[in-house]
């Protein structure tokens, strides 16, 4: 049986954590930031966990 491929574009944007989580950067960094405020920019800087339920299809996609 052939080996599953990982997805290529999860793969680039979703991390393993060493604990097992999944780390992902935030949405409506790209564009329009003119509009968004300084305080609001710079929250949208850090990087966060992916929420649980996500977990385990995100870490099947990113497997290599």
């Amino acid at each position: 049986m052939p080996k599953q491929k990982s997805n290529s574009g999860a793969r680039k944007r979703f991390k393993l954590t060493a604990s097992g989580k999944v780390k992902r950067k935030r949405a409506f960094r790209s564009h329009i930031l003119t509009s968004k405020t300084t305080k609001r920019k710079r929250h949208l800087r850090k990087s966060t966990l992916v929420h649980s339920t996500e977990d385990k299809k995100i870490a099947i996609m990113i497997q290599s």
